[in-house]
Formats: structure tokens, C-alpha cells, sequence
């Protein structure tokens, strides 16, 4: 019977879980090798799927004509802000109230 492939997030969670036995550094040295091969393993594994989802969304977006259009996507993009974009708060005032410093 054929082996069932994992999500994606398994994966990750699978060679996350390599990398810190690895870093830990206290394992003979086949087993380390071992760990290594299925760390690549899945890290090929991961990255093709992140190109056929790739591929997938560059399908998905098409221009009115139905044009496929690429847009690139930068990594600034995909970063949550961390800081409002807006810096300034603006306050209006009632023509009798006095003035605010701030």
C-alpha cells in the first residue's frame, strides 16, 4: 500500500523537531547522519510544495482578459507590521476649548 503523504505543516513540524536533536549534538554519529538525510529529505519535500503552491497562485491571478499576471510578491510583504503605518494622530478641537500641548 502507498505511503500518505504529510501536510506541509507536518513536515516543517517533523524537520524542526530534526534540527533541534541535531543542535542539541549529543548523538552518535550514524544516527546524526541518519537524522541529517530525513532533514533533507523534508526540506526538499517542503520547498517543492512551496513552488507548486507558488505555481499555483501565479495560475489563480489573471487580469481582466484573462491574462495570467505575476506579481511579485516581496518578503517586506508577507511580514506582519510590527508598527502602525501611521505615526500621527490628528485631534480636533471645539473652537471654545483651549489648546492641548499635545
Amino acid at each position: 500500500m502507498a505511503e500518505k503523504k504529510q501536510t506541509f505543516e507536518t513536515s516543517l513540524q517533523e524537520l524542526e523537531k530534526i534540527v533541534r536533536r541535531l543542535e542539541n549534538g549529543d548523538l552518535p554519529l550514524e544516527e546524526s547522519l541518519k537524522l541529517f538525510e530525513d532533514g533533507v529529505k523534508l526540506s526538499r519535500e517542503c520547498q517543492e510544495r512551496l513552488n507548486q503552491a507558488e505555481r499555483r497562485i501565479e495560475v489563480l491571478l489573471k487580469d481582466e482578459d484573462g491574462n495570467s499576471v505575476l506579481q511579485p510578491i516581496n518578503r517586506e510583504d508577507l511580514r506582519e507590521e510590527t508598527e502602525p503605518a501611521v505615526r500621527r494622530r490628528i485631534v480636533f478641537q471645539d473652537e471654545d476649548e483651549e489648546e492641548s500641548p499635545f
